[in-house]
Order: structure tokens, then sequence, then C-alpha cells
């Protein structure tokens, strides 16, 4: 059964780590649904937040080829309900007139999200949650007319103290 995982990797920080990660995904041809990554806690270490989706075959396969990456420290898969998941997404939307304006500006207000830029014929609106959430805005204001969509990919960490 197809499912999407949750898949922390923690790397050296060096020139190269993630172009041979997306290769090994490529290699294998397994696809990378999103992927993030950023500096961690510990100097010298990034943490890669990766989503693919497969059986249980396809993400062990997965997991064995991110460890023999050599700059590849540790690789975790994430329980969804034990880790928490966020997503940020800037929207620019259409906004022809000023009713579209304030029903706009209303959903945004639901989803609680934030305008950040505003222009005579467009918002550019900022919205974060699980990706379920980023969906749910966007098919909502399709209606209006997205410009322009930018998205960064799930990031997550278990909940708790543990790692």
């Amino acid at each position: 059964m197809k499912e999407t995982h949750i898949l922390v990797a923690l790397v050296e920080d060096k020139p190269g780590v993630m172009q041979r990660v997306s290769g090994l995904f490529r290699k294998r041809n397994f696809n990378i649904d999103s992927i993030t990554v950023g500096h961690s806690e510990k100097p010298g270490v990034s943490r890669m937040t990766l989503t693919v989706t497969g059986d249980h075959a396809v993400l062990e396969q997965v997991m064995k080829q991110l460890n023999k990456v050599i700059e590849v420290l540790k690789v975790i898969e994430l329980d969804k309900k034990s880790s928490v998941q966020r997503e940020l997404a800037l929207v620019k939307i259409r906004t022809k007139n000023e009713t579209a304006r304030s029903e706009v500006v209303s959903y945004v207000n639901i989803f609680r999200g934030r305008i950040v830029d505003v222009s005579k014929e467009s918002l550019v609106v900022e919205i974060t949650g699980d990706s379920s959430k980023i969906e749910a805005f966007v098919n909502l204001v399709t209606t209006f007319g997205v410009i322009e969509l930018a998205r960064t990919g799930v990031t997550a960490m278990s909940r708790g103290t543990g790692k």
C-alpha cells in the first residue's frame, strides 16, 4: 500500500551532499515529493527532511540507499502521529475588485494566514500548516486566480524530547 513517508537525514554540511542524495533517488527511480534542507542545532551538520511516497519495500530501500552515502550521518522515519509537520506557502492571488479582495482577506483570516504584499490587482499571502491545510487554501482561492505559488515542502520533527 502506497503512503507518504517523512524521512529525516542528518548530513555533513558540505558542498554536493544534496546533489548526491537527489542523484541517488534518480538512479533508483524513486521520486522525492518534497525536500527541505537547513542547518541543524549542531555546527557542521545539516538536516534534510524528505517526503517520499511508496510501500514499505520502497521505504526500506530508500533508507538503505541513504545510509550508504558517506556524508549521511543518520536517517530516521518520523511517525506522522508523534511528529510535527509544517509547510510554508506564498500565494499570489488575483483580486480584480474590492469584493474579491475582501473575500480573499476573509479566507486568509479563517486559515490564519498573513497578507505580506498588496498591489492594485493582487495580494501575496503567507500560509503555514500541514500540507492538507495548504492544499485546502490553494484550492479555495483558485477561483480568484492564483498568479504564482511557492511552497517550501514539508519540514518536520518528533514531538517531545526524543529525536
